[in-house]
């Protein structure tokens, strides 16, 4: 919910101890808000709004503060430590390219690019058989609309570029992100802007109960648009703002009408890559064969790296130097990456977001039983997005959900502000080492506010 900040003076709390949270001061700390208040007078005030942690150390599911404080992070840093933070393994990769010198390349080639994209075919469908490496998944997004409008195009005309996506997507930051995302606090004037761009509604199940396909065939007649315009559909895997996956049916159906009709699926994977959902990527849910994946955020566990990984036939439209990026693949990021994913597969991090996806979802859905401001969480893995809710209806409570956040917070348990419509979603995703019994103790935390909470309303 933007606006809602979190105090900025000390104030007295109980201290927590346990084997993995430690509250032993006041917070914020007397000593950050020095920090704080720089921060403030020179960044740009959007970079504001988060729980006010100096983050001073991190290491597997934990963060801590220079103060002695330590959470049980389940932010993950906005979806990215998945294979944990600051894993030696990862940090030693790095340091080796570091140690050869070797900082930057541009284009020029070099060995951990060429690794890094053999090993992400690999990990992939075997029809995904070309790589492009960028730097945020936002670059990541605007390049897979970019490939799809020009495949578009080039078979179907200059009419054939429109890309259909979804209410409530978030595909990034950037311009064109913004523009194919359909958050109304970020497009109520910027998304007029590009007629090209046409959302449609989700089939989340909760707010839009329409989910068969029909519903998504209706909404694009409502706006006017022929399957002979549209160049590509990109959604992402679960909508980022909710955790909310769309039903399989649908997906199929999707994915039988782009191909009835020459048309480019991508699925957004920069939150759902790399284990998060229990499966090596968030599509693989659905059993369908997307055309492009975008991939980010956990693809490193923690440096600047994306990835648009594609058909060939897709990939392969531009020539050479026609379609490049300063840091592609830049190799202490590609170590970063190789290192990560090599944890994640030797650690079998996947099969633990799967196992501890279903402790979550089922404590989770045991609380909204309870609760009647929790109006739904959903999500597979270790990925939830919970929304609270006015009681009684579905209209989200950004209020209760910061004070929720807050109140984690100062117990120990770290997640970053909610997101999502009206700001009522609270997201639970930690790194995908954590161990079930600090997952327990996460759940344990969230419960008791959640109910404190509950009875503040009765």
């Amino acid at each position: 919910m933007a606006g809602l900040l979190y105090p900025k003076e000390s104030q007295e709390i109980p201290f927590v101890e346990t084997a993995h949270r430690k509250i032993s001061t006041s917070l914020p700390h007397p000593e950050s808000l020095g920090l704080f208040q720089e921060l403030e007078r020179c960044e740009a005030r959007s970079m504001q709004g988060q729980p006010p942690i100096v983050w001073h150390r991190a290491e597997g599911f934990t963060v801590e503060d220079p103060y002695g404080n330590r959470w049980i992070d389940v932010s993950s840093g906005v979806l990215v430590a998945n294979a944990g933070h600051g894993r030696n393994e990862v940090r030693k990769a790095m340091e080796a390219e570091l140690d050869q010198g070797l900082h930057h390349s541009y284009c020029f080639p070099h060995q951990a690019r060429a690794d890094l994209a053999s090993n992400l075919i690999e990990v992939t469908p075997g029809y995904l058989d070309k790589v492009f490496l960028l730097t945020t998944g936002s670059e990541a997004t605007e390049c897979a609309i970019k490939l799809a409008r020009t495949h578009g195009v080039e078979r179907g005309g200059e009419k054939k570029k429109r890309i259909v996506t979804f209410n409530n997507a978030f595909h990034g930051r950037t311009l064109g992100a913004q523009l194919a995302g359909g958050i109304p606090s970020l497009k109520t004037w910027i998304h007029q802007e590009d007629p090209s761009f046409v959302q449609v509604p989700f089939p989340d199940g909760y707010i839009n109960t329409r989910v068969g396909f029909e519903a998504f065939l209706d909404s694009l007649k409502e706006t006017s648009v022929s399957p002979s315009e549209v160049a590509g559909v990109m959604l992402e895997t679960y909508q980022g703002a909710t955790g909310s996956f769309a039903p399989v049916p649908f997906m199929e159906s999707l994915r039988k009408w782009c191909d009835e009709n020459d048309i480019v699926l991508i699925l957004d994977e920069v939150q759902a890559g790399f284990g998060r959902t229990g499966k090596w990527f968030g599509f693989m849910h659905y059993g369908i064969e997307p055309d492009i994946i975008c991939c980010g955020k956990g693809i490193s566990s923690g440096m600047p790296l994306s990835a648009v990984i594609g058909r060939q036939s897709l990939m392969d439209q531009f020539g050479p130097g026609e379609m490049t990026s300063t840091h592609s693949g830049n190799p202490v990021c590609c170590r970063a990456a190789l290192a990560s994913i090599q944890l994640i597969d030797s650690e079998g991090l996947v099969g633990n977001s799967e196992c501890l996806g279903e402790i979550l979802h089922s404590r989770l859905a045991g609380l909204q039983d309870e609760c009647s401001i929790l109006g739904c969480s959903q999500g597979k893995g270790l990925i939830a997005g919970v929304r609270f809710v006015k009681p009684g209806t579905k209209e989200p409570d950004g209020a209760i959900a910061h004070a929720i956040t807050r109140s984690m917070y100062e117990r120990g348990v770290l997640t970053f502000s909610p997101v999502g419509p009206g700001g009522g979603t609270i997201k639970i995703n930690p790194p995908l080492c954590i161990t079930r019994e600090a997952l327990e103790e996460v759940l344990d935390v969230f419960g008791e506010i959640v109910r404190e909470k509950q009875r503040e309303t009765t």
